[in-house]
């Protein structure tokens, strides 16, 4: 039996009590709150903490507990539901950035918070984002109230699910937005009825510019996590956007394992006295204490052999290979998965659709195997087991950037290895790591154990054509990632061994590259600026291309300044070009080549009957002196004229030739065919081995085979002649009847 429905009456006297009884409990709350409000400035770690046994709340004399020193959430000024979310997701005690940064959080206070990576910043923002909404009553009609921002799609979905499960028992509506959803359309219906909005930054903006009626000027706290890189040059456009449609009376909420302290940032933020919390920085090391880190030291023509060594030795391991391209993560992948090495492979990159990436994510979460990714996969994401090996092929663009990627493992109290691959040339980095207190042993390269692997790759380029072509994206786009880092004494071109390098990915030569280029049997990763110059300047004299201008190397393009100097003779002598000549011209940012007026017009020389040189234009001239030239217009005309004639038919020649070549194209290719299949079919008859099936079925063609019957006018003193090996029958030795029953036979054929 259905139980009996509530009676309206008795569903709104309970909605009435639910109400007074929250707005009691947001009473006691705030007075909670303000009796035990932590100075501004104050570390409530250096609170003396509270006993575990130690009343909560209000007690007997009207006063109440502090809570800036507790240990346990159960201990916090938070509303009932927000504590049953916590209990039922098993979190009990706070992490050293959750103790630091809630009490001074609940008062509503900005924060910057740094910590290392897997300290529990994720909780230190969500439940002041759940007690604000709370504490002031927000419902679904009162539209969006707080907005999440994350840099990456799998970290906003990471963030969305611990937002679920700690808020259940909340009756706030919240929506998760980011980029590669094909229901864009369907956000847009229900966006402006969501409470609470955990996004990326490009969707979040496509939302405000694109949904009617979009409105967050009512919005009450922002978060950015992994907030350094959302202020970093990527986003810089999309978040001054998004900021300069948000209300400027709110709380912002910032938190990082590297947070940023710069000034215009934060202005830009609109923050107000915010706390710094920076509770790892008296700490011994930047990193997990539980992580072991190790650098090796290995040539650029050895790190894949050096990889493909190191997952064998570890196949029972859950590891993360990073790379700095997506074509790197690609190549890597194809090819590692042709050799089999005996672990399930898989790859992560920025390219790749969003239900794909986050069916990967999933997969690797349950299973050993080794997942090759960027940095996408660096930051936030929190591996469901515990990942064993963090492997950095490429080195890091600095040491935020490492210490993000090895924090994808030893989260929480747990272990965890990572390996740094670094070429002679990158050592620097070990000194700007253990600069900010990572500890961290070098070793070197064991060549016996070191299983090469360049020249199955050099089979597999052979056999598969389209691994070729993926091998030389792999190697153009890591030339260009290391040329476009900041740090030249880390990142240098010129110590690269391209060659090598090339030799390496299994390449039969070095592919050409737009942006360096060869000068006199050197690459570009030899010379300097000036010769750089030279270089670009004379390329098409010399044979060597142009450098590439397009969208996809602008930012190489911009990046090179060439200065408009003329050289001195000594810099002339040391270009590789053998003279120094004319001025390089500049570069400009927006791409306007600055126009040098000294450079002379033309190089043609004209000699007259005499021998003398004469100017560029002698030739068109009526009268000439020694200071100026003055021009014949009807020469100028009739010479255009001749000159677009002779452009006229040398184009018909092209085309007459054009036409003969495709002509002669089809007729080898139709004869290529041909032989081809005469050869086949010789193949056919020769062969021994055909199988018994076969040999009946062509004993049946033959059988049944019906020959041809043509029919000849022409005298013969034969009634039946052979041409051609085709039956050739005389019309005129035959009788009329004879002829018909032929026809006949002929017709009967042809329908057969």
């Amino acid at each position: 039996m259905r139980p009996p429905k509530p009676n309206p009456k008795t569903r709104k006297l309970r909605k009435r009590l639910l109400a007074e009884e929250e707005g009691d409990e947001v009473e006691l709350l705030e007075s909670w709150i303000d009796s035990g409000k932590p100075d501004s400035g104050s570390n409530p770690l250096s609170f003396p903490p509270l006993p575990e046994k130690a009343p909560v709340g209000q007690l007997r004399d009207g006063s109440f507990s502090p809570y800036a020193g507790c240990l346990k959430f159960s201990q916090l000024p938070l509303s009932k539901k927000t504590k049953d979310g916590l209990a039922k997701a098993n979190y009990k005690d706070m992490t050293d950035i959750q103790r630091a940064s809630l009490p001074h959080a609940l008062c509503g206070r900005d924060i910057l918070g740094a910590a290392k990576t897997g300290s529990g910043k994720t909780l230190a923002f969500i439940i002041p984002v759940l007690e604000k909404l709370y504490r002031a009553r927000w419902g679904p009609q009162d539209g969006v109230g707080c907005i999440i921002m994350s840099p990456t799609r799998e970290l906003a979905g990471q963030l969305f699910e611990v937002l679920k499960s700690v808020g259940k028992y909340h009756g706030f509506s919240a929506g998760l937005l980011i980029g590669g959803r094909k229901d864009v359309d369907t956000e847009k219906e229900h966006v402006n009825d969501l409470n609470i909005l955990v996004c990326t930054p490009g969707r979040l903006l496509q939302h405000m510019d694109e949904t009617p009626n979009f409105n967050c000027s009512e919005l009450q706290v922002l978060v950015l996590d992994e907030a350094d890189r959302i202020l970093d040059v990527g986003f810089k456009r999309d978040l001054n956007a998004i900021i300069s449609q948000l209300p400027k009376q709110r709380q912002t909420l910032l938190f990082s394992a590297t947070q940023t302290k710069s000034v215009q940032d934060l202005a830009r933020l609109s923050l107000k006295d915010p706390e710094y919390l920076g509770v790892h920085e008296e700490s011994e090391t930047a990193t997990p204490s539980l992580l072991q880190q190790t650098a090796i030291v290995v040539p650029l023509e050895q790190k894949l052999d050096m990889l493909w060594s190191f997952v064998k030795a570890h196949l029972n391991s859950r590891m993360l290979v990073f790379f700095s391209t997506c074509k790197q993560v690609k190549f890597a992948f194809e090819t590692f998965k042709k050799l089999r090495p005996g672990i399930p492979l898989k790859c992560l990159h920025g390219r790749m659709k969003q239900e794909k990436r986050m069916g990967i994510y999933s997969q690797f979460c349950n299973q050993h195997s080794v997942l090759f990714c960027t940095d996408v996969a660096s930051r936030g994401l929190d591996f469901e087991k515990a990942v064993d090996w963090v492997v950095q092929v490429d080195c890091p663009e600095d040491v935020a950037a490492y210490i993000h990627r090895v924090g994808r493992t030893a989260r929480y109290l747990s272990g965890g290895k990572s390996v740094l691959f670094l070429m002679p040339s990158e050592m620097e980095m070990i000194r700007k790591l253990e600069e900010k207190k990572i500890p961290i042993r070098i070793t070197k390269t064991n060549a016996k154990r070191l299983q090469p692997v360049s020249g199955l790759l050099a089979a597999l380029l052979v056999k598969y054509p389209n691994l070729q072509q993926l091998a030389q994206r792999a190697f153009t786009t890591y030339l260009k990632s290391v040329q476009k880092q900041r740090d030249k004494e880390i990142f240098d071109v010129k110590k690269l061994l391209i060659e090598d390098y090339s030799a390496s990915l299994g390449l039969p030569m070095t592919p050409k590259f737009n942006f360096i280029k060869k000068v006199k049997g050197k690459s570009s990763a030899e010379l300097s600026l000036v010769e750089l110059s030279s270089a670009k300047k004379n390329a098409s004299e010399d044979n060597f291309g142009s450098f590439d201008t397009s969208k996809e190397d602008e930012s190489e393009a911009e990046g090179v300044d060439i200065l408009r100097q003329k050289p001195t003779q000594d810099e002339g002598k040391k270009t590789e070009l053998g003279a120094a000549g004319p001025p390089p011209t500049r570069i400009l940012k927006k791409k306007k080549l600055k126009i040098n007026m000294d450079r002379p017009v033309g190089n043609k020389v004209v000699f007259d009957e005499e021998g003398d040189p004469l100017p560029p234009l002698a030739g068109l001239a009526v009268k000439r002196t020694t200071d100026s030239v003055q021009l014949d217009m009807n020469k100028v005309v009739q010479n255009l004229k001749e000159k677009r004639r002779q452009m006229e038919l040398a184009d018909k020649e092209d085309k007459a030739l054009y036409r003969e070549s495709r002509k002669e194209r089809r007729i080898k290719e139709k004869m290529k065919r041909k032989r081809g299949r005469e050869e086949e079919e010789e193949d056919s008859d020769d062969d021994g081995a055909t199988s018994d099936e076969e040999v009946r079925e062509d004993r049946f063609n033959k059988k049944n085979k019906k020959g041809k019957i043509y029919f000849e006018s022409d005298d013969s003193d034969n009634e039946e002649t052979v041409k051609n090996n085709k039956k050739v029958v005389n019309t005129e030795s035959i009788s009329l009847a004879e002829q018909e029953q032929l026809a006949l036979k002929v017709l009967e054929s042809l329908h057969s």
